[in-house]
């Protein structure tokens, strides 16, 4: 799986679909305008149902539940991550990253546009607060 980088300011969650789905950020970004997702929405970083919906349109199957992040080595081989989460005028927001481990190695595809590498490994400075399976 390789990382997308978020084209908007607010298109973390159009980048992570993107990477899980191995598609450009245009292209995910027309498939999310085309169902009333956009990039600018807050809830597509406050809320979970835009990314499902997404997700879904692509294909991509996602588990149902939200799972509070215990740990990297309980995670499954793809989720998504919220890190970044806090409170705004008492809702919650964060910023969507992609865990994946693929051939043992593990990894979070940081859409970030102003990062060195969009591959992180710096798992001591990421903070999930909880992450949605991913099925692929």
């Amino acid at each position: 799986m390789k990382p997308v980088v978020q084209e908007e300011i607010s298109g973390c969650a159009i980048a992570s679909a993107a990477a899980i789905a191995g598609i450009s950020y245009a292209k995910a970004k027309r498939v999310a305008n085309s169902i009333g997702v956009y990039a600018n929405d807050s809830a597509l970083w406050s809320e979970t149902d835009a990314i499902r919906r997404l997700l879904d349109q692509l294909g991509i199957q996602v588990d149902n539940k939200t799972i509070p992040f215990s740990g990297w080595h309980a995670l499954p081989n793809c989720a998504l991550l919220s890190i970044k989460w806090h409170l705004e005028k008492n809702k919650p927001y964060w910023h969507w990253v992609v865990f994946v481990r693929e051939d043992g190695q593990e990894s979070v595809l940081d859409s970030k546009k102003t990062l060195k590498t969009n591959i992180r490994k710096d798992f001591g400075r990421m903070k999930p607060k909880w992450f949605i399976e991913v099925n692929i």
